[in-house]
C-alpha cells in the first residue's frame, strides 16, 4: 500500500512566513529556513513554499529564499508564486525546487502547463487550485484569492491534467485557516475526476481532519497553522495518523 504524505506549507511574504484566515489577516509566523529545518527533522515528507504576494505584486518568487531553504533541507520541495513562464520555472528548479507550483498564470494561459511539462516532465508541475464554494459548484479563484474567475474548479482540474499538470494542490478558501477540517466534498469530486495525486489544503487542525481528507481521496495533506503555532508537530501528527490506520512513512523523528 502506498504511504500517504504530510506536507507543511510555508506561505512567505517579504522573506517571512505568514498565515491568516481565508487568505486574509496575515500574521508573522517565523523564519522560513528555521521552520523548514525543524519540519524536516520532525519527519515531514515534503515541503511546499508559496510566495503569497508574488502574483499580486507582479513579481517572481525570491530565488535567494528558495536557495537558502534548499541548503537547509533535503526533502522534496514545491515552490510557487508568480510563476508565469518556463524560464521562471527552470530558475526555481535550478535554485533547489523539485516541483513548481502554478496557479494564476495557468488559468490565464493553460498552455503554460504543457510547456513546463514538456520541458521538465509532468512530475515537476503542481497545479494549485484555490477554490471557493458558489452555490452548488466551486469557483476557481486567482491572485491569492482576490480574483473570481467564473471557472468551475472541477472542470479546470480535468483540463489542467490533460494539459500536463502532474499533481494538484487543492485549497478551499472557505475553510483556509479556520480549523474546521478540509472541504471534503471538493476533495471527493476532484479526486473522482482526475488520475493524478491530490494534496488537500485548507482547514485542518487535527489528525481526524486529515484522516477524513485521505478517506475523501487525497494522497497528501497540507497544513500550516497547526505546525507554526505549535498545536502539534509533524512527528506527533504522523504517529496519530498511523495509529488511525493511515499508511505513513515513519522514522525516528522529533515528536
Amino acid at each position: 500500500m502506498l504511504t500517504k504524505r504530510v506536507i507543511p506549507c510555508l506561505d512567505i511574504r517579504d522573506g517571512r512566513i505568514v498565515k491568516g484566515t481565508s487568505f486574509a489577516n496575515l500574521r508573522d509566523s517565523g523564519d522560513p529556513v528555521e521552520r523548514a529545518s525543524l519540519y524536516e527533522a520532525q519527519g515531514a515528507d515534503e515541503l511546499v513554499v508559496l510566495d503569497v504576494s508574488a502574483t499580486s505584486e507582479g513579481r517572481e518568487v525570491a530565488l535567494h529564499t528558495v536557495k537558502a531553504i534548499r541548503r537547509a533541507i533535503s526533502i522534496p520541495m514545491t515552490v510557487g508564486g508568480g510563476v508565469r513562464n518556463v524560464a521562471h520555472a527552470q530558475a526555481l528548479l535550478e535554485a533547489g525546487a523539485d516541483k513548481v507550483g502554478v496557479n494564476s498564470a495557468a488559468v490565464q494561459r493553460p498552455r503554460l502547463l504543457t510547456e513546463i511539462s514538456e520541458r521538465m516532465g509532468a512530475q515537476c508541475v503542481v497545479l494549485a487550485i484555490d477554490a471557493a464554494r458558489r452555490g452548488d459548484v466551486w469557483e476557481v479563484m486567482t491572485r491569492s484569492g482576490t480574483n473570481r474567475t467564473g471557472i468551475d474548479a472541477v472542470e479546470w482540474a480535468r483540463r489542467a491534467v490533460a494539459a500536463g499538470a502532474g499533481e494538484i494542490l487543492l485549497t478551499s478558501i472557505d475553510q483556509d485557516g479556520r480549523g474546521n477540517g478540509y472541504d471534503l466534498g471538493l476533495i471527493r469530486v476532484v479526486a473522482s475526476e482526475v488520475s493524478v495525486s491530490i494534496i488537500a489544503s485548507g482547514g485542518a487542525s487535527m489528525a481526524a481532519h486529515m484522516v477524513e481528507g485521505f478517506d475523501a481521496g487525497a494522497d497528501a495533506v497540507l497544513a500550516a497553522s497547526i505546525f507554526h503555532d505549535g498545536v502539534t508537530s509533524v512527528g506527533e501528527l504522523k504517529y496519530e495518523l498511523a495509529a488511525a490506520g493511515v499508511p505513513m512513512r515513519m522514522m525516528e523523528v522529533a515528536r
